[in-house]
């Protein structure tokens, strides 16, 4: 009869540890609980001491700065190497709202957090800051450009994580014109089935591409 080795059941050791696992173990922590929690309760949900935690990152700061980097691995990048720049930056910031409106928390924590210049972002950006110098755009206007871009996704990924009838007036009679738009915008979204974060997010998203089309027009029959 060949001998059963019975695996030890108990905290796991510390060595299984990566700051991989620290990290996606605190993006679980940052939607559960929000920011509150601390390096105690990370090391309590990894089932290891707090000194342990401490071989793969340096501080919480860190362990935030390793979030901003998952979540930047799930924003699809592929598209910036075969689209033309308007279905690319399209496709980008669809994705990069997606990313994000999956972990509401981290939108306000992340969105002003400074970036660590070894961080994995960076490339993302000189490709699409790259994309609209090659389209025409000087490079300091293609990077306000990109800010602006960031600064309309990160909005709609909180409006995505909001309440689908946050915006809802009741049954006031002194705005009109307001309550007539959230009436029409119901009946658009029960004849389309699309909700209403979703619509806005598509609305901007064309107005932001189609003024760049329009510049971009206007300045080549300016250059003729």
């Amino acid at each position: 009869m060949s001998e059963v080795t019975h695996r030890r059941v108990g905290r796991p050791s510390e060595q299984v540890l990566s700051r991989v696992r620290i990290v996606e173990t605190a993006l679980d922590l940052l939607d559960e609980h929000g920011e509150g929690f601390g390096m105690r309760d990370l090391a309590r949900e990894l089932g290891v001491r707090p000194s342990a935690l401490y071989n793969h990152v340096a501080n919480k700061e860190d362990v935030f700065r390793g979030i901003r980097e998952v979540i930047a691995g799930r924003i699809s990048q592929a598209e910036l190497e075969r689209e033309p720049w308007d279905a690319a930056l399209a496709a980008w910031a669809r994705s990069y709202r997606d990313a994000f409106a999956a972990h509401p928390p981290t939108i306000a924590l992340l969105a002003v957090m400074p970036f660590d210049s070894e961080s994995d972002v960076f490339p993302s950006y000189d490709r699409i800051v790259g994309l609209l110098v090659t389209e025409g755009w000087e490079h300091a206007e293609a990077l306000n450009i990109l800010v602006a871009f960031e600064s309309f996704i990160l909005g709609s990924a909180l409006d995505a994580a909001a309440a689908p009838d946050m915006l809802h007036a009741g049954d006031r009679d002194d705005v009109p014109e307001f309550t007539a738009a959230y009436r029409d915008r119901e009946q658009l979204v029960t004849r389309t089935g699309t909700g209403p974060a979703d619509q806005a997010f598509e609305a901007g998203l064309g107005l932001l591409l189609r003024g760049l089309r329009a510049e971009q027009a206007e300045r080549d029959s300016a250059a003729d």
